[in-house]
Formats: structure tokens, C-alpha cells, sequence
């Protein structure tokens, strides 16, 4: 997320939010993340526990989830932290948002190999449903960010949105992804690319051929 200040603190959020605790369902996911970590080291759980509680705000109010200050108070308390350590964690890693985000939150890569093959286009292609850096559409469907490399460079260009990777866009398939989730729809996540399941080259093997097959035995050929 774009915005890494926590959102203003307001009478209205504390209203909303300061009554915060764990689902019945997600306090059973939270005994059993605590369970992972040796007697006395409890506070590892921070990051899982601020994971688990900004989907669970997602899930109540049908958006990607976001960490209101409350929220991150209760996430202290939890885990018997001061809630200073827990904010330095909340806005030290990207994947916490800290202001509202809309339904679907459009993360773009630019780096190098993800522009080189047309991330520009990508952007331009959200930009043109009204996204910008930072902010969410009037309609609270998007929210854009372009952030930096997601390790799919092989399949570059590609998007996170949500939990979910698309690669080897173009214009047409990108909005052809938005328009699915506009619909309620659920696109194929992964590469877009006819033919292809992962990120193995286009076209096909180029060495190795008769691996594709059978286990063969290369060493006679290299001697």
C-alpha cells in the first residue's frame, strides 16, 4: 500500500473499530499460530496475527482488509506487546495496509524486467478506470499501487491483486482480468499466456529435449 502513515485516529474509527476481537473462527486460528513458537517467544506471532486481523477486517467490510490503530492495539494486547513494537512491524512490511483499500487492491510491478516488457501499458491500461498511485476509486472497487519487484520476472509484466498473481499481461488481458472481478467473477490466476502453466520459455525446451519424456542419459553425448 501506497499510504505506510497509519490512518488519523479519529473518534468515528474508534467507534467503529475499538470493540475489536477475534471471530470465533479466527480465534481458533490464533491458538493455533501461537502454538508454533517455543514458550515465552509468543510475540514472534506478530506478523501472522496482524495478517489474520486485516483479513478479517477485510472480510467485514468486503475489501482487502486494512490495520486501523484499534485493531492494532487488540493485536497487542494479544500477544502482551507494547503497541509501539507492533506499529513498527505494521509499517516496516508492505503487505499491512494501514488506510482503507478498496475491494480489489491493484499492486503493479515497474521494476526493470517487468517494464521492459510493458508494465507502462499495465499502469496506463488502470489508469484509464480512473486509478491513481495511492488512492481508490469513487465506485470502492480499486485501489492502485505500483510497487517494486514480486519475483515473477520471468513472466514479466505481471499484477498482484489481492492474494492473487497475474502475468504475462497485455492491455487486452489485463482488462480482461478487471472486468472479470468487476463481474464477481474468479480469472485465471498465473500466467495469461496461451500454452504456458508456469514460467518455463516460450516455444517450448531449447536444451535438455529429451528430458520431456523419459529420464535420459545425456553423459555418452557430453564425454
Amino acid at each position: 500500500m501506497a499510504e505506510r502513515a497509519p490512518h488519523p485516529d479519529t473518534s468515528e474509527l474508534r467507534e467503529r473499530w475499538g470493540n475489536f476481537a477475534w471471530t470465533e473462527e479466527n480465534a481458533s486460528k490464533a491458538s493455533e499460530i501461537v502454538k508454533r513458537y517455543p514458550e515465552g517467544r509468543q510475540r514472534s506471532a506478530v506478523m501472522p496475527f496482524l495478517d489474520l486481523a486485516q483479513r478479517q477486517v477485510g472480510a467485514e467490510t468486503n475489501t482487502q482488509g486494512w490495520l486501523p490503530i484499534p485493531v492494532i492495539e487488540f493485536v497487542a494486547r494479544e500477544l502482551d506487546m507494547p503497541v509501539i513494537r507492533v506499529l513498527e512491524v505494521a509499517t516496516f512490511y508492505t503487505m499491512y495496509n494501514l488506510a482503507p483499500v478498496g475491494r480489489f487492491h491493484v499492486q503493479v510491478c515497474g521494476t526493470t524486467p517487468c517494464m521492459l516488457r510493458g508494465s507502462d501499458e499495465i499502469i496506463a491500461t488502470c489508469f484509464k478506470r480512473g486509478m491513481k498511485p495511492g488512492h481508490t476509486t469513487e465506485d470502492g472497487l480499486w485501489t492502485f499501487t505500483e510497487v517494486e519487484c514480486m519475483g515473477n520476472c520471468a513472466t514479466a509484466p505481471m499484477v498482484q491483486i489481492n492474494d492473487a498473481n497475474y502475468e504475462d499481461l497485455t492491455p487486452e488481458r489485463m482488462d480482461a482480468i478487471l472486468d472479470a472481478l468487476a463481474r464477481g467473477e474468479t480469472p485465471k490466476e498465473g500466467t495469461q499466456e496461451p500454452g504456458r502453466h508456469t514460467s518455463e520459455p516460450l516455444g517450448g525446451p531449447t536444451t535438455l529435449k529429451d528430458m520431456v519424456t523419459e529420464n535420459h542419459d545425456y553423459r555418452d553425448e557430453w564425454a
